[in-house]
C-alpha cells in the first residue's frame, strides 16, 4: 500500500476492519465466492490540499509581462524577490499563466517575418523566460494604434489597406477593421501564428478579438459603421476556425464592437456576445473592481454563464499612474490604500465565480504581494476549480478475469468550475483508475461518463465504473487514480488537490489489490 494512503481515515478504518473480519469469516463459512467485499474492500478517504499551487489550465493566477520587456525583467522588475511581509517570494511560483498584450507589428514586423522563427528576438526571449518557469502563455494581439505605438505593421498600409491616423500622434496609422486588404493580411498572419501556438501545451488561452482601443473590443473606428456586425462575425469565425485547440476569450463588454467606450448598454451587445459563445468562446472582463464600469449588466451577464463558460478577470483600476481609484462610485477605496482595490477586485471575482485572476504588472503585482498576500493565497485555496476525491472504494482482492466495481466521490472546493465542456477541450479530461505493478501502469480504466464540468462547490459527484480484469496476471497490484487526458494516452492531465506526498507522476496512490 502506498505510504500514507489510509492516513486520512486511520482511526475509523481500524474499527471498520475489526468488525469486517468477523463478517468475512461468516461469509467464507457459507462457501461464498472469493473476492466478496471484506476489509480489503473498505473505502479510503482523502483530505483536500488548499495550499499548493495547482498548475491546471484555465485556472489560477495570471501574470502580465510588458510588451517592451526583455528576459531579464525577473530581476530588474523585482519579480524574483517580491516582498511578502518580512520575506520575499518568486511571483512565478504563484502563477500559472503569462499573459502578454502586444502588437501585431511586434509579432510580424515585416510580412512573413515572424518572431517565433527567430530565437534571438526580444519577444521570443521574453516568452521563453516564462515557459522555462513552467508557465503557459496567453495573448492579446492589438491592431489599433491610438494611445500606443504602431501596432499594425506598415506593410498592411503599403498593400493598400484603408485606415486612419491617431489624432494624438499623426505618425501612427490604424486600419479600418472592415477593410478587405486588412482582413486578408490579418487572416494570413493568424494562420501562421496558429502553426506555432495552436497548442494547449504552450498556450492557456488567446484573447480572440483584439480590435478597438487597446484591443478591448470597444471604441472601434470603421470605414463603414454599417459593417459592424459583419466585422464581428468575420473575426470571431476566423479565430474559431484558426485556433481549434486553444480556448478563445472575448471581453463581455456592454459596447462590444461599437465605436464608443463609455455609454449605456448597446441593445445588440448581448446578442453579439452570445453568437461568439455559440462558436466556442469563453469570457473575460477588463474592469473588475471598477464599479462605475463593471455594473449590474456585467454581473448579470456573468451570472447567466456561470458554470457554462469559464470567466477570466482583469482588475480595472491601476493604483498608480493616471487612475484615481478613490473616486470609484462605491466609495470603498481610500486614497493611498491599494489594498482596498485588491479586496474590491477579489470580492467581484468571487461573486462572478471567475476561474482566473490577474496580478497585472509592476505596482499592481507589488500591491498584491505586499498588502494583500492573504488574498493571493485565498484565491489559490478557493478560486477557480480545485478537484479532489473525498473517497474511493476499490477492491482489495478479486478473481482473475472477473469484473469489479470502482467507485469514487469527487469534490470541487473552488467557486468556479472545470470547463471540460468548452469545444476546444471536448470533454477530454475524465476520471481514470489504474493498476500499477512494479511502478508501471499495466491497465488504465477510464470512466467515460464522468463530466468534470458538472462538479460544483458543495455538490459532491459520485462516479461508478465496471472494470474487467480479463488478461491481467495473478499477483499484487496497486490502485491509483487520476484525472486523465484522453487525448494523451490517458495520462494524468489535471493536478488533484491532495497531499503531494500521495502522488506519483500525477497518479494518486490509493491501495493494494491482489488478483488470485
Amino acid at each position: 500500500m502506498g505510504k500514507g494512503a489510509l492516513c486520512p481515515q486511520a482511526g475509523k478504518t481500524k474499527q471498520f476492519v475489526n468488525m469486517n473480519k468477523h463478517f468475512c469469516a461468516l461469509l467464507l463459512a457459507f462457501g461464498l465466492a472469493a473476492g466478496t467485499a471484506c476489509a480489503k474492500d473498505a473505502g479510503v478517504t482523502f483530505k483536500p490540499d488548499t495550499v499548493r499551487v495547482l498548475r491546471n489550465p484555465l485556472c489560477g493566477w495570471v501574470m502580465y509581462v510588458g510588451r517592451g520587456w526583455d528576459a531579464d525583467f525577473w530581476q530588474k522588475e523585482g519579480y524574483d524577490a517580491m516582498s511578502v511581509g518580512d520575506s520575499t517570494v518568486r511571483v512565478s511560483d504563484y502563477t500559472n499563466t503569462c499573459y502578454i498584450r502586444t502588437s501585431w507589428s511586434s509579432m510580424e514586423p515585416e510580412e512573413g517575418k515572424y518572431f517565433w522563427l527567430d530565437p534571438s528576438s526580444k519577444l521570443n526571449r521574453l516568452l521563453k523566460s516564462a515557459t522555462d518557469r513552467g508557465m503557459k502563455l496567453a495573448f492579446r494581439i492589438v491592431v489599433d494604434c491610438r494611445d500606443q505605438g504602431q501596432n499594425t505593421p506598415l506593410y498592411v498600409k503599403e498593400a493598400g489597406a484603408k485606415g486612419f491616423q491617431d489624432p494624438g500622434n499623426p505618425k501612427n496609422w490604424s486600419p479600418y477593421p472592415d477593410d478587405p486588404v486588412f482582413q486578408e493580411k490579418y487572416a494570413k498572419f493568424l494562420k501562421a501564428l496558429a502553426t506555432e501556438f495552436n497548442d494547449p501545451d504552450k498556450v492557456d488561452f488567446i484573447d480572440a478579438f483584439g480590435l478597438g482601443k487597446w484591443g478591448e473590443a470597444h471604441g472601434l473606428v470603421y470605414g463603414d459603421y454599417s459593417k459592424k456586425e459583419q466585422v464581428f462575425n468575420w473575426i470571431t469565425t476566423l479565430y474559431t476556425k484558426t485556433f481549434t485547440r486553444i480556448p478563445l476569450i472575448i471581453n463581455y463588454h456592454r459596447l462590444v464592437a461599437d465605436t464608443v467606450s463609455w455609454a449605456p448598454v448597446h441593445p445588440r451587445s448581448q446578442a453579439l456576445l452570445e453568437s461568439a459563445i455559440g462558436k466556442g468562446y469563453s469570457l473575460r472582463h477588463d474592469a473588475f473592481g471598477m464599479t462605475g464600469y463593471y455594473e449590474q449588466w456585467e454581473k448579470d451577464f456573468a451570472r447567466k454563464w456561470n458554470f457554462r463558460r469559464p470567466i477570466i478577470m482583469e482588475g480595472g483600476w491601476i493604483t498608480k499612474a493616471h487612475h484615481r481609484y478613490w473616486i470609484d462610485p462605491s466609495g470603498r477605496y481610500r486614497q493611498g490604500h491599494s489594498e482596498d482595490v485588491r479586496l474590491g477586485e477579489y470580492t467581484d471575482a468571487r461573486e462572478g465565480r471567475v476561474n482566473m485572476m490577474d496580478f497585472r504588472i509592476n505596482d499592481e503585482v507589488r500591491s498584491w504581494f505586499g498588502t494583500s498576500f492573504n488574498l493571493v493565497k485565498a484565491f489559490i485555496a478557493h478560486g477557480g476549480y480545485r478537484l479532489y476525491p473525498s473517497s474511493a472504494t476499490l477492491p482489495g482482492e478479486a478473481k482473475a478475469g472477473s469484473e469489479v466495481t470502482l467507485r469514487s466521490r469527487w469534490e470541487n472546493i473552488g467557486w468556479g468550475y472545470c470547463p471540460t465542456n468548452i469545444p476546444q477541450w471536448n470533454q477530454k479530461y475524465k476520471v481514470g483508475y489504474a493498476l500499477f505493478k512494479d511502478g508501471r501502469a499495466v491497465r488504465v480504466f477510464v470512466d467515460k461518463q464522468s463530466d468534470l464540468s458538472t462538479w460544483f462547490l458543495g455538490k459532491p459527484a459520485d462516479c461508478t465504473l465496471a472494470a474487467s480484469l480479463d488478461g491481467l496476471a495473478k499477483g499484487r497490484y496497486e490502485w491509483r487514480m487520476a484525472l486523465v487526458d484522453t487525448t494523451k494516452d490517458n495520462r494524468p492531465g489535471l493536478e488533484i488537490a491532495v497531499d503531494a506526498a500521495l502522488l506519483d507522476g500525477g497518479w494518486l496512490k490509493v491501495k493494494e489489490m491482489t488478483i488470485r
